[in-house]
């Protein structure tokens, strides 16, 4: 139990880490709390024109949330944790993107660390969720609507592959959370005052 528990909050302090803050420090650019969207993602560091910056945003965003969860994986394995321990640190590299306990709760959307998380869990589903989310990003030019319609197909892919299980709960939380923390964007859409994607 103790095991499962420390890889569980292990999970979240690495997804606390926010790449946006650390690529902007790199970079020299200013706070991605304090322009834009406020949100500090990859989409928001492009805001600057640094695309570098961005890029190293969103990989390292991903990375984290693969991380958190192949560790956990991993301890389960060798371990033999409740069944509990890889959802529950799916779920908690997730929320330590949006509420990072090392930059006063003030985190991100969680789009590229659910990314990491789905490819951890199942990589030709994250595939195609990225797939689904480029076709989107690239044809409308809308960030939020190509994560939008990837975090709507997410609980479907998750109950397909992993059944009535804690797993796909954690993947359908993941999903809710997404739309839940881009709320703004969702009105911004239906009003047709969404930003575009170069802009």
């Amino acid at each position: 139990m103790l095991t499962a528990l420390m890889t569980v909050i292990g999970a979240y302090l690495v997804g606390s880490i926010s790449f946006a803050m650390v690529a902007s420090r790199a970079f020299g650019l200013p706070d991605p709390h304090d322009y834009g969207s406020g949100s500090p993602g990859a989409t928001n560091v492009l805001r600057t024109g640094n695309r570098k910056a961005a890029l190293l945003t969103l990989v390292g965003d991903a990375v984290k949330g693969w991380l958190g969860v192949a560790a956990a994986q991993w301890v389960a394995a060798r371990a033999g944790t409740p069944d509990w321990t890889v959802p529950a640190a799916a779920l908690a590299v997730f929320l330590g993107h949006l509420y990072p306990v090392y930059y006063r709760f003030r985190g991100g959307k969680g789009v590229s660390t659910a990314a990491g998380v789905v490819f951890a869990l199942h990589w030709p589903f994250g595939l195609g969720l990225l797939v689904v989310w480029a076709v989107m990003a690239f044809g409308f030019k809308i960030s939020s609507l190509a994560a939008l319609t990837a975090a709507a197909l997410l609980p479907l892919g998750a109950f397909y592959l992993f059944g009535n299980t804690l797993l796909a709960w954690a993947l359908v939380t993941i999903s809710a959370l997404l739309f839940w923390r881009h709320r703004g964007n969702i009105r911004r859409l239906v009003n047709g005052t969404e930003s575009v994607i170069g802009r």
